[in-house]
């Protein structure tokens, strides 16, 4: 099986875990569940693709849809593991984020963008599926969260993905690295309550 088809299963199921369980903490049901882990995984992808001009995989590889139903039946046989669920939702999204980068980077790379706009595309990856559950699930996305550095750490692993690539140094050896750089960034941003500044200094922001 091909890398990059590896690593974008693996990418749809981290991030559609993570839908499932948001839309077991709201109360949603089976239903929800499985339509709000299918958006998680796949949105960022259909994005990626549609932005491409192709195709998105989604709708032309059958085996994508396994992954958000998966997810959702995981969930819902373990639903006293997810009542304490804040921690498990925020490592599956990292773990999604960190594939997703990659995967996002790669497939324009692959297509002949330049690598400016192949990493721009694998942030857009990474980040969309997310930001869709959030939106669709009444939760401030993550990606706009100020005590959060949510996107940085897809930026870290999407530049040097194009970097690796231009290099022609890139291999699963490789994307295994970044993700893991990517992976542990995302998850000590999380421990340590990493940020970064707000979009306006101290001295220029004012009370309404």
């Amino acid at each position: 099986m091909p890398l990059g088809l590896v690593l974008d299963l693996l990418g749809t199921f981290f991030f559609a875990v993570s839908g499932c369980l948001l839309a077991a903490r709201r109360g949603f049901d089976i239903i929800g569940s499985l339509f709000l882990g299918a958006l998680a995984g796949l949105g960022g992808g259909v994005i990626r693709d549609l932005i491409l001009g192709e195709v998105p995989s989604a709708f032309d590889s059958p085996v994508y849809l396994a992954a958000p139903a998966v997810a959702a039946v995981m969930v819902f046989f373990l639903k006293r593991s997810v009542e304490r669920m804040r921690k498990p939702l925020l490592v599956f999204d990292a773990g999604g984020l960190a594939l997703f980068c990659i995967v996002g980077t790669v497939k324009a790379l692959e297509v002949g963008l330049n690598p400016i706009a192949s990493a721009l595309l694998g942030v857009t990856t990474a980040v969309g599926g997310g930001m869709l559950r959030d939106v669709v699930a009444n939760r401030e996305p993550q990606l706009f969260d100020p005590r959060d550095i949510y996107a940085v750490p897809a930026m870290l692993g999407a530049g040097i993905t194009a970097v690796v690539w231009q290099a022609d140094l890139y291999s699963p050896v490789a994307a295994v690295a970044i993700a893991t750089v990517v992976f542990g960034l995302r998850v000590l941003s999380l421990r340590f309550g990493w940020h970064i500044p707000h979009a306006s200094a101290p001295w220029q922001r004012y009370e309404d």
